[in-house]
């Protein structure tokens, strides 16, 4: 459930209008997290949220340190920003009895993690105290495999793609096409690219068969990130689950893409963005505004802007300008990929996902 900081003012407070919980207090919303770890195979930081939950309620850093955030909404990822900052200072080599414990600093989890955890938190405090007010930084490589069968359908119809993505990070994920695609002996993307996605979808699988032809790569996000810095790249990393080591294998492989393939990635917001870049219609490609992850982290005012934006778009396009919308959000059974079309407005779910990516079952 990791995404991008807040793109237009406050994270939103109304979390079931998009699919997310709404837990009573701190203690039940770490155990949300918790279970979302666990389930998509982090034991590491199921053990630590397990010790966090435990210590909410006594007097200590962790406390100290979570509590004046209780009220925040549950889109803005508390247990993952607090959770990321604690990874930040494990990556830079300066917690070393925690790092024995982390896979992505070369360790394996021991009986005392909990215990050098907290020591870890206790000695960081301050540090910590103004981090976690950083917004979680990811938009996970996976995700360009969920959204991968969407774009290959607009590319067939044959026009190159203008790709807009909202709350894009560091645009990774705008570099869709040069990571490589396989399933059911058929194949999209050079066999060597450093991104590799085999066997994605369970069951059916989507059309994977080229050309692609992209005529623009943009982004926006309010705290864009250059992954082509040691900065840049130690804030993805920080922010990827310490265990999940295919996960750190794809941003690896995407950062080497990135260090190649251009895209501009804008300081703006989302809804201000997205309107000044559909103000005019652009002829001879598809212009798709695509994003993962994001609808949480922007206000009901933001949300209700851009989709009004989009809806503004949708009647100015036309058959040798058409708009889409692609967007992987929450839904019942997991992150649902749906994509609407202009001019006509059809809506279609595409896919159900994992919020990572894989695997994906593909209904389009």
């Amino acid at each position: 459930m990791s995404g991008q900081p807040p793109l237009s003012g406050a994270p939103s407070d109304d979390a079931a209008a998009i699919g997310l919980p709404h837990p009573r207090d701190l203690a039940e919303l770490l155990g949300v997290q918790r279970h979302a770890c666990n389930s998509i195979g982090s034991a590491l930081y199921a053990r630590v949220l397990d010790l966090c939950i435990v210590r909410v309620d006594r007097d200590g850093p962790i406390r100290d340190l979570l509590l004046p955030h209780e009220h925040d909404p549950f889109g803005s990822a508390l247990a993952l920003r607090f959770l990321g900052a604690v990874h930040r200072i494990v990556l830079e080599g300066r917690a070393p009895e925690l790092a024995a414990h982390y896979p992505s600093a070369g360790g394996t989890p021991g009986p005392t993690m909990e215990q050098d955890f907290e020591a870890t938190v206790h000695a960081h405090v301050d540090e910590l105290a103004r981090r976690i007010d950083d917004g979680v930084q990811t938009n996970e490589v996976g995700r360009s495999a969920s959204l991968a069968g969407p774009l290959l359908e607009l590319a067939r119809q044959g026009r190159p793609l203008r790709l807009l993505e909202v709350g894009s990070s560091a645009g990774l994920n705008l570099r869709w096409d040069h990571y490589r695609y396989e399933a059911g002996g058929r194949s999209f993307g050079a066999p060597d690219a450093p991104v590799r996605f085999v066997d994605p979808w369970v069951g059916a699988a989507p059309d994977i068969s080229g050309p692609v032809e992209i005529a623009e790569r943009q982004g926006c996000d309010r705290s864009p990130i250059d992954a082509t810095t040691d900065e840049g790249r130690l804030t993805l990393r920080s922010f990827v689950w310490p265990d999940l080591t295919e996960r750190f294998r794809r941003l690896d492989g995407a950062i080497e893409v990135a260090k190649a393939v251009p895209a501009v990635v804008d300081r703006a917001d989302a809804p201000e963005w997205v309107a000044a870049q559909l103000a005019r219609p652009v002829a001879g490609c598809t212009t798709v505004v695509m994003h993962s992850i994001v609808l949480q982290y922007l206000s009901k005012e933001g949300r209700r802007a851009l989709t009004g934006a989009l809806a503004e778009a949708g009647r100015r396009a036309a058959e040798d300008a058409p708009v889409a919308w692609l967007r992987m959000e929450p839904g019942r059974d997991g992150a649902e990929v749906r994509l609407t079309s202009w001019p006509g407005g059809e809506e279609r779910l595409m896919a159900i996902s994992g919020y990572h990516g894989p695997p994906i079952r593909w209904v389009g």
